[in-house]
């Protein structure tokens, strides 16, 4: 278990033992606040990190509720156990499938937390905004990038995302996974980049002819390590999509069939 300070706020990370290769060295959950507490993604059920959270919650004076980023589970999984330790706290979230009491859509506030949509990673995915910090969940990390998830419109969404964060007066990034960002807006500008680049080299590929999901990856994808080759597999279904939706798709390109 690793606490994450940080500056000038006061938000504490408390980062779960579950390090791998979607998860990085662990989950975040962040903790806004006091008097009371505002938890945002309690992640994984593991002992350590559940007494962790409770210890840091019960010195800040109790819970004033739970926010949701996504509805993954390395996310969600210990929150019955911490709705179960604080029964008053209410459970907020954009997701419909899940137990929350409160549903979030863009702009709304829960406590000091404001809710941003930032769709992509998961359809209903938000970060919140306390102050100038953002707590992103997965649509931003703390390094590495992010899968985006192929359903309709979800790529150009999540960059419409991107470049709403990045207009925000914002001085750190609080992210799902890995260390904290002190500078927003150039990390912004990495993630944006990052995808227009992929969609360059997904398109020389397909002007070269191109047309097998293995021929794209292994060119617009080719520095991706073989154990994320399932998450490049779902984020080329992105993006193909989108090419689609610009009408700038060839017509005879192997569409990916996702197990992921």
């Amino acid at each position: 278990m690793t606490r994450l300070e940080v500056p000038d706020h006061d938000i504490v990370g408390i980062r779960a033992a579950n390090p791998g290769p979607f998860t990085l060295s662990g989950t975040n959950s962040w903790i806004v606040g006091r008097e009371p507490a505002w938890l945002v993604d309690p992640g994984p059920l593991l002992d350590e990190h559940l007494a962790a959270l409770i210890a840091e919650i019960d010195a800040r004076g109790g819970l004033g509720g739970v926010a949701l980023t996504h509805d993954h589970a390395d996310h969600t999984e210990a929150v019955p156990a911490i709705r179960a330790r604080y029964p008053g706290a209410p459970l907020a979230s954009a997701a419909a499938h899940n137990d929350a009491d409160i549903k979030l859509t863009d702009g709304d506030t829960f406590g000091p937390l404001e809710a941003i949509a930032t769709p992509g990673h998961a359809p209903e995915h938000l970060a919140f905004v306390n102050e100038t910090a953002a707590l992103t969940g997965d649509a931003v990390l703390g390094e590495g990038s992010v899968f985006v998830s192929p359903y309709p419109g979800s790529l150009t969404a999540y960059l419409d995302a991107l470049a709403r964060l990045k207009r925000r007066e914002l001085t750190v990034l609080c992210p799902g996974h890995g260390p904290l960002v002190e500078d927003p807006r150039a990390k912004l500008d990495q993630y944006i980049s990052h995808r227009l680049d992929r969609e360059r080299r997904l398109l020389e590929a397909l002007n070269a002819g191109k047309r097998s999901v293995d021929e794209l990856l292994d060119d617009a994808w080719s520095d991706a390590p073989p154990h994320l080759r399932a998450a490049a597999t779902v984020t080329l279904a992105a993006h193909l999509d989108k090419l689609q939706d610009e009408g700038r798709l060839p017509s005879d390109v192997e569409r990916p069939t996702l197990r992921f």
